[in-house]
């Protein structure tokens, strides 16, 4: 099946044939509390389901897929209230944005979507703090799955070291959330957790894992759909901790700083990369393993 990159109003579209798999939003309108960012919404299978969640009324920020970061040297790149130790979630004039600069390459083949994007990283106050460079590549389309390759370099531009962490840094047990995250449509609610080494269900919030998957059935049609988060080999602590929740709602989130900081001097570069695969089926822990081992990097 041949993939198309449509380019809209402030966003881009990939489709296949009829459908379309996703949509980049990178110069969303959104409310400043909200934490404006790049967002990925709608993101769908192969058979028209949508996968994601956008702006749920229990957390207004959290749109489809983002990259985020909770704790920032005391700034709020996710949106929402920030945690502080010992008294909980307070909203404070700290919420940044994540402002979109350029495309540095966009290639369309028939096998293949490849986007790669500069963006920077404001505080509030107008403070110019990450110099980003984000590359997503859409593969290995097949007949019930494709693959969304996420791959990060965050430069501190600022002149003190950036010290990125969590609501658990900062003494929230089990709430280690910052980075990549999912939001999940509210039908996947309950939905299963699988991962890797014969792990899995809520009780993964926290623990390593080389890859963890999310299956869930949809509303309306008699159907379900998996997606699988991969981390990437090469990234820092990897195996990642993983964020991740069924209830109250479907969340996913390989964290870089779940239990402990990570700091970033000035002028040095962090880089991540993660994999995302969007099946039109539930995939059993069989079917997972052998995906990520016939899919290396």
């Amino acid at each position: 099946m041949t993939l198309r990159l449509v380019r809209l109003h402030g966003a881009l579209s990939v489709r296949v044939g009829t459908v379309e798999i996703m949509r980049y939003v990178y110069e969303p309108e959104t409310d400043a509390f909200e934490g404006a960012k790049p967002y990925l919404h709608p993101v769908r299978t192969l058979a028209g389901d949508v996968v994601t969640g956008y702006r749920p009324h229990d957390h207004r920020w959290h749109k489809g897929v983002q990259m985020t970061a909770s704790h920032v040297s005391g700034q709020n790149f996710w949106g929402g209230g920030s945690y502080v130790r010992d008294e909980g979630y307070v909203d404070l004039p700290n919420v940044g944005s994540m402002r979109h600069r350029e495309f540095t390459h966009l290639t369309v083949g028939d096998d293949r979507v490849e986007v790669a994007e500069l963006l920077g990283w404001h505080t509030q106050a107008g403070e110019h703090w990450v110099d980003e460079l984000r590359s997503m590549t859409v593969t290995d389309v097949g007949d019930v799955s494709w693959a969304l390759d996420f791959r990060t370099r965050l430069t501190n531009v600022r002149a003190e070291p950036l010290e990125f962490g969590s609501p658990t840094t900062n003494g929230r047990p089990q709430a280690g959330y910052t980075g990549l995250f999912w939001r999940g449509p509210r039908a996947f609610t309950g939905g299963a957790v699988i991962a890797a080494d014969d792990q899995g269900g809520p009780e993964m919030m926290g623990r390593p894992a080389r890859w963890l998957a999310y299956t869930g059935r949809h509303d309306e049609v008699d159907r379900s759909s998996t997606l699988l988060f991969v981390d990437g080999p090469d990234n820092k602590a990897a195996p990642t901790h993983w964020f991740v929740r069924n209830e109250p709602f479907p969340a996913v989130n390989p964290s870089f700083a779940f239990h402990e900081e990570c700091v970033l001097d000035p002028g040095r570069t962090l880089e991540l990369r993660y994999r995302i695969v969007v099946a039109a089926a539930a995939w059993d822990h069989a079917r997972l393993d052998w995906y990520v081992r016939t899919h290396p990097w």
